[in-house]
């Protein structure tokens, strides 16, 4: 309730910048035949880079929830993130490293969130791990 249709955008957080590109974004995608009499199924495939930077937690849930609903609608959904509660909620992880540039780009991991805790390899699992308390 506090900004203002036509608001530069400079003006804007980072988060409200953020919130605002992911629902220009995710709009363009819904399929306007779900609104219909007679709708039809025409999934998407979403390919997110950090979309969690600059958002609130609040703002992280409600994009989470966002996220798995448009999966449970038949759409496919690839994130590259490097927060550790939205890695946690994972359907699937590939996880690459060992570190970046030259000393990164193999694959360490690969799997469910079950498995990534228990790998020996990953760098991220115990960090997923403090992040789902096990």
């Amino acid at each position: 309730g506090y900004l203002k249709l036509g608001q530069a955008s400079p003006t804007l957080s980072g988060g409200e910048a953020q919130r605002l590109k992911l629902a220009s974004e995710l709009t363009k995608g819904i399929d306007k035949g779900k609104l219909s009499s007679k709708p039809t199924n025409k999934p998407n495939f979403y390919v997110l880079e950090e979309p969690t930077i600059g958002l609130h937690q609040k703002d992280r849930l409600k994009l989470l929830q966002l996220l798995r609903k448009l999966v449970k609608e038949g759409n496919t959904v690839v994130v590259i993130e490097h927060d550790v509660d939205l890695i946690a909620h994972a359907d699937y992880i590939i996880e690459m490293g060992p570190s970046g540039g030259v000393k990164g780009g193999r694959k360490i991991f690969e799997g469910s969130v079950e498995n990534l805790i228990k790998s020996k390899k990953s760098i991220t699992a115990n960090f997923v791990k403090k992040a789902i308390g096990a």
